[in-house]
């Protein structure tokens, strides 16, 4: 059923449209096709744009693109984007800056609809100027197609919203059978719809039916982290009737109330006077992730009267200087390369949890960032010592939050047990602990990924706890790369697919194999591959996941390999490529990473490794320049075994210079609290 809040969609957006705004009237305005995709036709009416089921002799291309003038947002916008798919189209919009090789995107599609839909999407402030960008797949099925009816871009936050347009600034009404959200004209107390000018949002009790009727009038989605203070004005009439309150709700669906009105005798309004009062608000808000604002009337009487609601704001300044600032729970992040972070110990002997090196080799993995770094390890030499437990603190997490933990941990060594690890929140107000989490598994050297949604309202810390009963059952344990962010782990917080990284968990990323240039291809697989004492045992990003290997008992010696990516922009400046590679088997052969251009003869050599490394996945990092379109190639050479499987994950290309040039050196010199183990 068509929403009530859709009311004539097709009318012009009326905003102060800035750069990159477009309704489509018989032209693109500053918006140019790209000629290497499908191509964009008006519909019969001019009154908007489409790309739909290739034609013939376009059966190779895939999408259609708009590219967008140069936009220089000093303040915060909101895009609006009003759109319709059919099939299995899907619609992207992406941002693009000089001097990188991949558009970043802010935003996706791919359900089907009959009717037009909105997009709302944040843009922030930037001193940079970028692009807009937008890809239309018309997908394979009969009958697909991408429609865009209008871009519109004004100064705003996107949850803010005075109604007086008609696409009511994005805001859906959730469908009640019995009450829901109407836009008003006019002075309230007179008949709704009148001829006066001005709008808001209304919902009366006159057609509930049962006594716990709802209406609910939703905001747009929220698509980057923001914080500060929401204001808003309202009415009511028969305040005993009904209960209004404001709430915020995550992509789980999960409720959090931020403010209801007070009792009548507190808020009641002389609806017989002839002037009427509009009572403002204004309330904290927090979204360090995506989550929509939602106006709620709950009646609890046939009689239960009326809310209006009108004029909503956000600023990113706290309504009261007294209110906290959202809390960032990166002090909670350690990768261990220069320390143990703000993570403390709590031992009435020594420390137990030490931080060490590992030098990589064919028996010991190393770290997980690097390869070649830190982390911490427990029931080492170091410390191994029956009937002992060894726990590490995390720094407090204020309370009334939900935070995503991810850590990664490997056993070590020979002994097999389980629970060697356990992860507890310490309520530090009743110092008692609760176990969320332990170890089960007993896959060792493989740095194994956990996330754990956490929700408490007190205050907590996290407790890693690693327990020796006895030296034949204490299992050495490793611990790298914590995380804590704001959030549900299960929910992306943003878009779904970033084109400049890929871990292969989807596929391969518009990678490609080159059927021409080499005798073999990569293999997508999960866990270990098929031939003993060479290749990983799990992939580099969770340790259970899917990365790309080549398998050297279907090749001859010498035979290669090669995975080409989708084509690069060149940029004047230089670029980083980060990957993760691992090598290990007596015959391993060689990998390689070539940059390919239609500008120069032979692929140019930018990075190479030859025979086995040791059991660990290593991080590679590739500085380069190069200022036309371009491809960059992963090349693997078998060996003159079949123990030469060569793997590769976690791709990711990043503009400017790596941090940290890729070259042979020592790692492991002793220094401060670390130990080194070779």
């Amino acid at each position: 059923m068509m929403n009530y809040l859709l009311v004539s969609l097709l009318a012009a957006f009326q905003v102060d449209a800035l750069p990159g705004s477009c309704s489509f009237e018989g032209n693109t305005c500053d918006y140019t096709a790209d000629p290497a995709g499908l191509s964009w036709t008006f519909s019969f009416t001019g009154h908007f744009i489409t790309v739909d089921e290739s034609p013939q002799e376009e059966q190779k291309k895939e999408k259609a693109v708009l590219v967008g003038p140069e936009v220089a947002q000093q303040d915060w916008s909101c895009l609006r984007l009003v759109y319709q798919l059919t099939g299995s189209a899907s619609l992207q919009l992406l941002r693009r800056s000089e001097g990188e090789s991949f558009d970043h995107m802010l935003w996706s599609a791919h359900s089907p609809s009959e009717n037009w839909n909105i997009a709302s999407i944040d843009l922030q402030n930037s001193t940079e100027p970028y692009k807009i960008v937008i890809e239309g797949r018309p997908g394979s099925s009969e009958g697909s197609s991408v429609s865009i009816f209008e871009v519109a871009i004004s100064e705003k936050y996107c949850i803010e919203c005075d109604f007086e347009d008609s696409h009511l600034c994005g805001y859906t009404n959730q469908w009640n059978s019995n009450v829901n959200w109407y836009v008003g004209r006019g002075v309230p107390n007179e008949a709704t719809y009148s001829d006066r000018p001005g709008q808001y949002m209304y919902v009366d009790s006159v057609h509930a039916k049962t006594l716990q009727d709802v209406a609910k009038l939703v905001t747009p989605m929220t698509t980057v982290p923001m914080s500060g203070c929401l204001s808003f004005q309202y009415q009511q009439d028969h305040v005993e009737g009904h209960l209004f309150s404001v709430y915020s709700r995550d992509r789980a669906g999960q409720y959090q109330e931020l403010w209801k009105a007070d009792m009548p005798e507190s808020n009641h309004v002389d609806w017989r006077a002839e002037t009427q009062v509009w009572i403002p608000v204004q309330v904290a808000l927090r979204a360090p992730y995506p989550m929509e604002v939602v106006f709620e009337a709950s009646f609890n009487s046939l009689k239960g009267g009326r809310v209006l609601l009108d004029n909503i704001s956000f600023s990113p300044e706290f309504c009261s200087a007294e209110t906290e600032p959202t809390f960032d729970p990166k002090v909670a992040n350690c990768d261990f390369e220069l320390g143990i972070c703000q993570y403390t110990q709590n031992s009435e002997n020594r420390e137990m949890w030490k931080r060490v090196s590992v030098q990589p080799n064919i028996y010991r993995i190393g770290d997980h960032t690097t390869g070649t770094g830190s982390f911490l390890l427990a029931n080492s030499h170091f410390t191994l010592q029956s009937g002992y437990v060894s726990q590490l603190y995390g720094p407090p997490l204020p309370g009334n939050q939900k935070y995503c933990l991810r850590f990664f941990y490997s056993l070590r060594g020979f002994s097999k047990t389980n629970q060697a690890l356990a992860v507890y929140l310490y309520d530090t107000a009743s110092a008692k602990k609760d176990k969320i989490w332990t170890q089960t598994g007993q896959t060792s050297d493989v740095w194994i990924q956990v996330e754990l949604t956490i929700q408490s309202q007190k205050a907590i810390q996290l407790v890693f706890i690693s327990t020796c009963k006895s030296f034949w059952t204490c299992g050495s344990v490793g611990l790298d790369d914590i995380s804590v962010s704001l959030g549900d782990c299960e929910l992306p917080l943003g878009p779904l697919r970033v084109p400049s990284y890929c871990d292969f968990e989807t596929g391969l990323c518009g990678y490609t194999q080159d059927k021409q240039g080499d005798e073999a291809d990569w293999v997508l697989i999960k866990g270990p591959t098929p031939t003993s004492y060479t290749g990983p045992k799990g992939d580099h990003t969770t340790g259970a996941g899917h990365y790309l290997h080549i398998e050297a008992s279907l090749m001859l010696p010498g035979h290669r390999a090669r995975l080409a990516s989708s084509l690069l922009r060149g940029s004047r400046g230089p670029q980083c490529l980060l990957f993760f590679y691992h090598m290990y088997g007596s015959g391993t052969g060689q990998l390689s990473i070539l940059l390919r251009s239609d500008l120069e003869e032979k692929d140019r050599l930018l990075w190479v490794r030859n025979g086995e490394q040791g059991i660990s996945w290593f991080r590679a990092s590739v500085s380069y320049q190069h200022d036309h379109q371009h491809q960059i190639v992963f090349e693997a050479t078998r060996g003159p075994s079949i123990r030469s499987d060569i793997a590769i994950d976690d791709i990711i290309f990043q503009k400017g210079p790596c941090k940290d040039a890729d070259q042979h050196i020592s790692h492991f010199s002793l220094f401060g609290d670390q130990n080194i183990i070779e």
